[in-house]
């Protein structure tokens, strides 16, 4: 029986073997169907397959690892059913074959095998042989499927890799040419690829991105900034001390920046700010002292956290302290009436009465002799002057600024390593003995009190620039009988000359007395100040060329 050649369109051009074909359940009834989209198909599908809205076919959905199926749902014969009686008279078939080699086929057989295969290698996979077989006999030998039907479809599979599969039609014969498609009635294919961005998303992206970036930098620029400003020294050996440290950004908050319009003073040793702690409803006073971190830092801190401890009604409470790169912060308990100085000398302040002064420097002296005698360690203060006593809302004298404080066992010295203090209030010896002892600090609180009868600094300089020493001018007033004149004459409603004579002029020569152990002690200046001894101020009468001889001027000269 000669050969005949069928077409089998489906969306691709097979060939099958000539036969006579039976007519297709499905369709048309002719073998051949079309679907121009497939909504209400009576398609059987499966696994990831499913028919969308518009009627596409979608095997895959982009799930990886997925399949998808969709059948016609009838079975269409490929053979015909005469054909199992007249297996003599018909030619094998034919096949399409991809080889890795010619060589391949030497060995090829004819009839079942249809010259591509024998009997050895037939399903031997080495042979690298790819071949499609259009079969047109029956053999059991080599295992033949005898039916004469088969179902067609589509079947689909993902990967590792997310993809989706869409039919948008489908057309299919068994015999002749497939029934055309209408293309313009099938459903459109998603779009490929990204979905086209609007204009104002090309616009608004970038720039959207931009000030991200930015946003971003300037958060940077600000954590860093932040940090760096606030930034601290803190030690393993400051954790007990804890109570006494106070954080640079509560302080920093406090003063508004250690902003100008807070600066209560400044001075040699620092500047000093008032606060306001809000956490705490707390005013504070700070004082910016410049500091280096070198070795004697934490005895330093040390002791600024012993004192403290220090609480005496004259005594200005040192609250905690701050360490900084290049600073250390001192925080005080604030005065609102300011420091004594304000008051002798800026004449836009009030002059007091006398009772007023005496009452400031008999405060200052009960707060000394407190530092000195009464509390459980002596404390030496190095910088008794005007300037550093504060004054409370009641107009109480208070001693303040510890920073140059220095803490010793009583009946011991504290050792120094260079001289400090202000020029004017600094004992004579200081500078050659290296000791900070309580002489040194009456003989400053000598000078305290002379400048507070006299409302004038211990030194002044005249038209010349030459230093004059308030201590001189006494003296030498003194010897003319004429230790009245150099009184302040702001004083109000007057005062009592012997008092003002005796007690504080000359008091403060006596406490002034260039040798430290003809200074009185604190106790003593208070007993004098109470007007118990009062006749122990005859100590005065030293040959009052102790303070004229050139050995004084010797040791001022070197205050100077």
């Amino acid at each position: 029986m000669p050969f005949q050649t069928f077409h089998v369109t489906t969306l691709l051009l097979f060939l099958f073997p000539a036969g006579c074909w039976a007519d297709s359940t499905g369709g048309n009834g002719h073998g051949q169907f079309v679907y121009n989209g497939f909504t209400g198909a009576n398609l059987t599908i499966d696994g990831a397959a499913t028919v969308m809205p518009n009627g596409l076919l979608m095997l895959t959905n982009g799930t990886i690892q997925m399949t998808g199926h969709a059948f016609h749902p009838s079975p269409l014969p490929f053979r015909d059913p005469d054909a199992q009686n007249a297996t003599a008279a018909r030619a094998a078939g034919l096949a399409f074959f991809v080889a890795a080699d010619r060589a391949v086929l030497s060995t090829a057989m004819p009839g079942q095998f249809l010259g591509l295969l024998n009997g050895s290698d037939n399903g031997n996979r080495s042979t690298h042989i790819f071949a499609v077989e259009l079969d047109t006999l029956f053999n059991v030998d080599i295992g033949d499927m005898n039916k004469g039907t088969a179902y067609v479809g589509f079947s689909s599979a993902t990967g590792m890799v997310f993809s989706r599969h869409f039919v948008v039609g489908w057309s299919f014969s068994l015999q002749g040419s497939a029934p055309a498609l209408n293309i313009s009635g099938l459903p459109a294919l998603p779009p490929a690829g990204p979905k086209p961005r609007s204009k104002v998303l090309e616009i608004v992206l970038p720039i959207s991105s931009a000030a991200l970036v930015l946003v971003v930098g300037i958060a940077i620029y600000a954590l860093v900034r932040h940090r760096v400003k606030y930034a601290e020294l803190r030690d393993d050996w400051e954790i007990p001390f804890g109570a006494h440290r106070f954080s640079y950004r509560d302080l920093f908050h406090a003063t508004r920046g250690f902003s100008d319009k807070q600066l209560l003073g400044a001075g040699g040793f620092g500047r000093v700010y008032k606060g306001v702690l809000h956490k705490a409803d707390m005013d504070l006073a700070v004082k910016r002292v410049p500091h280096e971190s070198k070795q004697g830092t934490k005895e330093f801190i040390s002791e600024i956290a012993s004192l403290g401890r220090l609480r005496h009604r004259n005594i200005v409470q040192l609250l905690g302290y701050c360490r900084r790169k290049g600073e250390l912060l001192l925080v005080y308990d604030y005065m609102p009436n300011g420091s004594l100085d304000k008051y002798l000398y800026d004449g836009s302040k009030d002059t007091w009465h006398w009772s007023q002064r005496f009452h400031i420097i008999r405060g200052v002296a009960s707060g000394l002799l407190y530092l000195h005698e009464d509390w459980e360690q002596g404390v030496i203060h190095r910088d008794v002057k005007a300037s550093n006593v504060l004054l409370d809302g009641d107009m109480n004298g208070r001693l303040g600024d510890f920073g140059l404080a220095r803490l010793h066992d009583h009946g011991d010295d504290a050792y120094t390593t260079h001289v400090v203090g202000t020029m004017g209030y600094v004992a004579p010896e200081s500078g050659h003995t290296g000791k900070a002892t309580p002489a040194t600090d009456v003989f400053a609180f000598g000078a305290f009190l002379l400048e507070v009868a006299c409302g004038r600094r211990p030194v002044e300089q005249d038209q010349q620039n030459n230093c004059i020493m308030l201590v001189d001018r006494v003296i030498e007033n003194w010897r003319k009988g004429l230790i009245i004149n150099v009184v302040d004459s702001r004083i109000l409603d007057g005062f009592n000359p012997q008092e003002v004579s005796l007690v504080l002029l000359k008091l403060g020569l006596l406490c002034s007395h260039p040798m430290p152990n003809r200074r009185p002690t604190m106790r003593q200046v208070i007993q004098y100040l109470d007007r118990r001894q009062y006749g122990s101020c005859r100590l005065i009468t030293i040959h009052q060329h102790t303070w004229a001889s050139p050995k004084w001027r010797q040791c001022t000269a070197g205050i100077i």
